[in-house]
């Protein structure tokens, strides 16, 4: 469409008010659609009764360092978060910016970020399908380390394009693209990968790794996570990039600092997911026979249970059979008479 526009019309206005425009009709839609649900599809008598939500324990910071520190586990499963959050934030920002410098041009920009985002969901949507394979077939510590080796390999083909695609630029050449196109597609499979490997690995991952916790170490230390490992580690990469910012100037001086940061933090965060994964598969596997026990004991006491009542059954059978039996056997026996009894007595 912006293609037959005139000379002096704004295509990405043009394209701006066409996608909020969308977003309103669409909205409307959605609005409709709830109304009509509620009104002529739900019955509302047929509903089950809403359970009352238990209340979660709100830590202080204090209290949160606290567990932190008293479990290695809890410990090991922060660093995975914080180091997500940190190291995602760090590669995602240096690449918009370099996505920015290739294309100027808003139109140019929204067009690959469209293209970006149709990836983003092909991708995810795959590794929906596999992760849970990947997870029944190779076990909890193959599933966790996806995500981290993902964005190693991928950052430091980013960071190394940035930092030392000058020589590459004749053989970059004869493929149409220069190192900066060439680091913005290799930013945005880093992105693509690493975003589809958290939602359908990571996320199952970290969530599982609270399931062998006793339970009151298991609503402490996801407190304690929710409380200082998320926000720092979607803060984290931020003040990280601005103290650099500030000590070099701009982000383009701070990029080789921010590539070998980058690399301290997942080698950090692939010891630990080394680390949990030690404690994982045991903690796994004694709860696992826990449970196997506990369900060998309910069986063995319905059995006992069964028996108990079948035995008394027979019992009553028994007694019942033979109170018979014996009715029976006076009935067969011949009545005698009065002149037989007489002659008898004589």
């Amino acid at each position: 469409m912006r293609q037959n526009l005139g000379p002096g019309v704004d295509g990405w206005a043009i394209s701006l008010k066409g996608m909020m425009s969308i977003v309103v009709v669409l909205g409307f839609v959605i609005a409709g659609i709830y109304w009509g649900v509620n009104k002529y599809v739900i019955d509302k008598t047929s509903l089950p009764v809403e359970r009352k939500k238990k209340n979660k324990p709100k830590l202080s910071m204090g209290e949160s360092l606290k567990v932190l520190v008293s479990s290695q586990y809890v410990r090991d499963l922060a660093t995975l978060v914080v180091a997500y959050g940190i190291s995602i934030n760090l590669v995602e920002v240096t690449w918009k910016s370099k996505l920015k410098a290739q294309f100027p041009s808003p139109n140019e920009y929204s067009s690959f970020m469209g293209d970006f985002s149709t990836a983003t969901g092909i991708a995810t949507f795959t590794m929906m399908l596999l992760g849970r394979l990947i997870l029944r077939k190779f076990g909890w510590g193959v599933a966790a380390t996806i995500t981290p080796a993902v964005l190693l390999v991928t950052g430091v083909g980013f960071f190394s394009l940035l930092l030392f695609g000058e020589p590459l630029t004749p053989l970059l050449a004869t493929f149409g693209m220069t190192p900066l196109l060439a680091a913005v597609f290799v930013g945005a499979l880093q992105n693509i990968f690493s975003k589809s490997a958290k939602y359908s690995l990571f996320d199952p991952c970290k969530e599982m790794a609270y399931i062998p916790l006793d339970e009151d170490m298991k609503v402490k230390g996801k407190a304690a996570i929710d409380v200082v490992c998320n926000p720092l580690g979607k803060s984290g990469g931020a003040l990280i990039q601005q103290f650099m910012i500030l000590s070099f100037g701009s982000l383009a001086n701070s990029t080789p600092y921010l590539g070998g940061i980058l690399l301290v933090i997942v080698i950090a965060w692939l010891g630990a997911v080394r680390s949990l994964d030690s404690q994982f598969s045991p903690l796994a596997k004694q709860d696992l026979e826990r449970e196997q026990q506990l369900k060998a004991e309910v069986v063995e006491t319905t059995a006992q249970v069964v028996g108990t009542g079948n035995g008394s059954l027979q019992e009553n059978v028994a007694s019942q059979s033979s109170t018979n039996g014996t009715v029976i056997k006076q009935s067969q026996e011949p009545e005698i008479t009065a002149p037989e009894k007489s002659g008898k007595q004589s």
